[in-house]
């Protein structure tokens, strides 16, 4: 296999601070799906995006201790496998890993590689659903470790009561042995090669997420947070050390007393292109691979992150996945259970299921947020949610803004076609034994049974509608009539086997609403439009409702179904008029 190596100079403005970027360096071999172990993918020529100027953007930011979120598959395992390539004395002499990619043009950092003794761990296989198998997991991880330092015995640098120590390590044994076997480690290392360690702890929230879903959550946590304090905090052979994860858990629940933690969220701007593609770097991957005239559709499917001020990041595993197969689909998706995600989703009931009906259909959502995920109040704190969907990649950030807050207001949406694809599949598998009656409407649209729309909509109205602040001054929505649109597309959504649902489209002399053509014999089209009371010209709901009807009649909505053959008498036009938890429909 060959190795090909292309190099496209960037401009340098383009880097992330402190971060003096060579050139966009693409390995263009054959592209090898789910390694982690970066040696494999050099030494087997296969596909790879140059990531090394991350080695000197973290060394020279001087962080003792850095904590970096970003959604799963984003190339975190490979990024810490890379930096113990780099930076561990059991990879001395390895030049051949780097000397093709931008980290090996810095002399300084020639000197550095192969000279820090390394501690690299994850705990992605924490995946136990009670606290026993849990810490019994954390223990193989740990011993493991130690099985790997062996030689340490040996060495004669142990005195007899270390050593007593060290073969104490086990899978059973207890959790004051477990929580300060990172810390021995590091002091047996740095007493055996003198120099401070490295420790490289890869998903470190994993085993707190299925404590959270395992209902084990506050033993979890009194054993991680003596375990970080211990390896982080009160650690005198810490050189440095770097965790990676998908949330930020809060300093309060495992990070108590570690006030010297670097945090990097997806909204900080540090480390902005180390993870996940640019465009430039996609582009010029399609590009080698024969690809050029897909990148328009590529950047549909699976562009849409931000990090920082870093927008148009790409999902990695996903572009990776389309230059191996050559066809899209939704790769990304099929690689987590999303278990947390649901379960706070299903939680939120109806009110949610609503939201979640507006952002499927393109929609956005307007949200304060808290990226420190506070666990114990995840089903409490309405943004909790967001925060969380955020970090994990579901949401996207299309703008913030103040607006006189201590803290800025976010405009949300999905991020992409791939991720609007997964949240379709997994929005029917958790609401399946919980939607509420839909076809009710539904029957009651198509058969233009006014009074029992009318009687449907108001019920509705008067349970849900208050959690959004539907009147004059909405929070969760921009525009009113924006949840109003897609509250009504989520309940005509059965009716796609009986017509094409169309919304926001252009007929006649402007946009409307919503728009259903029917494909079967003996069902009528139909318009809807969607208004808002407004008291400065309307003085009842019946006004409001009239003014819906004139703008279908005025911009000439129905010229599009009647292009396709359907006649005027078989056209039905409603106004839906709003105020409030008041609905009026009317025709």
């Amino acid at each position: 296999m060959i190795c090909i190596l292309k190099i496209m100079e960037q401009p340098a403005g383009r880097a992330g601070a402190g971060q003096k970027m060579k050139g966009i360096i693409i390995m263009a071999g054959v592209v090898g799906i789910g390694i982690q172990d970066f040696s494999k993918i050099i030494e087997n020529h296969c596909f790879y995006v140059d990531k090394t100027s991350f080695i000197k953007q973290w060394w020279e930011n001087q962080d003792e201790v850095t904590l970096i979120t970003r959604p799963r598959r984003f190339g975190k395992t490979l990024t810490m496998s890379m930096a113990e390539h780099f930076f561990s004395i059991r990879f001395a002499g390895r030049s051949d890993l780097f000397e093709h990619l931008n980290i090996w043009k810095e002399e300084k950092y020639r000197r550095i590689q192969g000279t820090y003794p390394v501690i690299f761990l994850s705990f992605a296989s924490i995946k136990d659903t009670c606290y026993k198998d849990a810490f019994t997991g954390i223990c193989q991880i740990l011993t493991d470790l130690y099985s790997d330092h062996q030689f340490l015995l040996e060495s004669g640098s142990l005195s007899e009561k270390e050593k007593e120590y060290f073969l104490s390590v086990s899978d059973h044994m207890d959790e004051r042995t477990g929580a300060a076997a990172l810390n021995r480690l590091s002091g047996f290392l740095a007493k055996y090669y003198g120099k401070k360690v490295i420790i490289l702890l890869d998903e470190y929230d994993t085993p707190m997420q299925e404590a959270y879903t395992g209902r084990y959550w506050n033993e979890m946590v009194s054993l991680v947070r003596r375990l970080f304090h211990l390896t982080f905090k009160s650690n005198p052979w810490l050189e440095r050390a770097l965790l990676t994860g998908i949330t930020r858990i809060s300093k309060e629940s495992v990070f108590s007393d570690l006030n010297h933690l670097k945090v990097v969220t997806t909204t900080t701007e540090k480390y902005g292109t180390s993870f996940g593609f640019t465009e430039e770097e996609v582009f010029r991957a399609l590009d080698e691979y024969g690809l050029s005239d897909q990148k328009q559709e590529v950047k549909n499917w699976y562009d849409g992150f931000t990090f920082g001020s870093h927008a148009h990041i790409y999902n990695p595993w996903s572009v990776s996945n389309y230059l191996d197969e050559k066809k899209y689909a939704a790769y990304w998706a099929n690689t987590s259970s999303n278990g947390l995600a649901g379960r706070l989703i299903l939680k939120g009931g109806v009110q949610m299921e609503l939201i979640m009906e507006n952002l499927l259909q393109g929609g956005d959502l307007v949200t304060t947020l808290d990226e420190e995920i506070v666990y114990n109040q995840l089903e409490k704190k309405k943004s909790a949610v967001w925060s969380l969907l955020l970090a994990s990649g579901y949401l996207k950030i299309r703008h913030s803004e103040f607006c006189g807050r201590h803290s800025p207001e976010y405009t949300l949406a999905i991020t992409n076609l791939e991720v609007r694809i997964m949240f379709e599949q997994l929005f029917t598998e958790w609401f399946s034994n919980f939607r509420f009656e839909y076809h009710d409407f539904s029957k009651a649209l198509i058969s233009g049974d006014l009074r029992e729309m009318n009687a449907y909509m108001n019920s509705i109205a008067e349970s849900v509608f208050s959690y959004f602040d539907t009147g004059g001054k909405p929070s969760e929505y921009r525009q009113p009539e924006n949840f109003y649109h897609g509250f009504v597309l989520g309940l005509i959504s059965d009716l796609r086997g009986l017509y094409i649902v169309t919304s926001n489209r252009e007929s006649g002399y402007g946009r409307y609403d919503i728009m259903l053509e029917p494909v079967a014999d003996g069902y009528d089209g139909i318009i809807i439009e969607f208004k808002v009371f407004d008291p400065g010209r309307e003085t009842s709901l019946e006004d409001t409702v009239e003014s819906a009807l004139k703008q279908i009649e005025e911009k000439k909505y129905e010229t599009s179904l009647i292009h396709k053959g359907i006649t005027k008498e078989k056209i039905r036009k409603y106004g839906f008029a709003f105020k409030g938890k008041q609905v009026l429909i009317g025709k």
